[in-house]
């Protein structure tokens, strides 16, 4: 692939939450930009811009990302949304597919070549098949779109290896640092690219954890994730009402995106 722009818009899973950075714009590095930045290996000319951002739902992503992203005019774009949605109590998967497919059909229609991916099925258990159910039929609809529109599909749901705990962060919605760059190295390996990420080995099982210790850490979990969830989801407030794009504008990662993020004063903790 010639070098050209890639451009990246979303939610949290682009944005790069769960892999925490403090030399990174909004205090997160994540898949996006650690494949951008291996772009940039591969061709100096490479550029980037990142517009995803945590808790937007779908349709907040085509009216405050799409039009942006549009005007970057990428020749390689991903596109995930619709997480978020799904996680509602109430929740149409075919009007957030229409959604979906009008992003990739507007990026697709622009030159670019776009990427989207699945959402990961956690095979959760059958009290939370109202949820599941939701899940597979969002899925299938995404494959379906990436079909109509020669759109590459980086397939989560059938990458059983993010069944290891150790891929996803402490909230155990996002991936964490290792599964950001195991996602990485999925998109490009989908694109055909080369990488030179050093990807975590799980050949050993992750280590058994004692019963009280897990009580406890499903406690903490629920005490510092799923109650300030909920508290969100009713009072409709959210982490990103004060945030910002990583890369708004373009960069070229070959110039080192850490030295960038601090001479732009884009870097930020985690919140």
């Amino acid at each position: 692939m010639d070098a050209g722009r890639f451009v990246a818009i979303g939610d949290s899973f682009t944005e790069g939450v769960g892999d925490p950075h403090l030399h990174y714009p909004n205090g997160y590095r994540g898949w996006a930009d650690r494949m951008a930045r291996q772009l940039g290996r591969t061709d100096p000319a490479w550029e980037y811009a990142n517009l995803a951002l945590r808790s937007k739902r779908i349709d907040q992503v085509l009216d405050e990302q799409l039009g942006p992203a549009l005007a970057l005019r990428p020749t390689l774009a991903s596109f995930f949304a619709g997480g978020n949605d799904l996680l509602a109590l109430r929740s149409d998967v075919d009007a957030v597919l229409t959604r979906f497919e009008e992003a990739v059909g507007a990026l697709a229609g622009g030159g670019a070549t776009v990427v989207v991916m699945t959402v990961f099925d956690p095979r959760l258990s059958s009290v939370l098949e109202p949820l599941n159910r939701r899940a597979r039929a969002f899925n299938a609809g995404i494959r379906e779109i990436a079909d109509d529109h020669d759109a590459v599909v980086v397939d989560h749901a059938r990458l059983r290896i993010y069944d290891d705990r150790r891929l996803w962060a402490p909230d155990k919605l996002h991936m964490s640092r290792w599964g950001h760059k195991r996602m990485a190295a999925a998109v490009l390996r989908e694109l055909g690219l080369d990488h030179s990420l050093r990807l975590r080995s799980l050949a050993e099982a992750a280590p058994r954890t004692p019963w009280r210790v897990a009580a406890v850490e499903e406690a903490r979990f629920v005490r510092t994730e799923v109650l300030p969830l909920v508290h969100r989801r009713v009072t409709g407030r959210s982490s990103a009402d004060t945030a910002e794009p990583k890369w708004p504008e373009p960069i070229r990662p070959a110039d080192g995106m850490k030295r960038l993020a601090r001479t732009r004063g884009h870097v930020a903790t985690p919140r």
